[in-house]
């Protein structure tokens, strides 16, 4: 079973995707009756990018002010939404309603 396929089995799990370092989507699993389509998810992706170069150099500037180490490099992030979340790592995501989410087991699956 592929890694999509895992995140669509996480309670919740409206969709799942992976995409390219320029936040070009590759993949997608998207739930039966999930208002979510393709157009959004490649959005999606670019937003994650955005956001993970942003939390890298943040991190990197971070650890360079303070002389604390442990920041950098990000290992996954999330977004909050008002309905769902998206949560990340290295480029695979998924898309989870809020209610329902449970990052523990959501980025267990993300690192197996």
């Amino acid at each position: 079973m592929s890694k999509l396929d895992n995140l669509m089995q996480l309670d919740g799990a409206l969709a799942a995707f992976d995409f390219s370092s320029s936040g070009e989507l590759q993949d997608s699993k998207i739930a039966d009756g999930a208002e979510i389509e393709n157009d959004v998810l490649d959005m999606v992706c670019h937003v994650c990018v955005a956001n993970g170069a942003i939390a890298t150099m943040q991190a990197r500037g971070w650890e360079k002010m303070t002389q604390m180490e442990g920041f950098y490099p990000i290992q996954g992030f999330s977004l909050i939404g008002f309905e769902w979340t998206v949560i990340v790592s290295d480029s695979i995501g998924v898309i989870i309603k809020n209610d329902k989410v449970d990052y523990d087991a959501t980025y267990a699956v993300l690192e197996s």
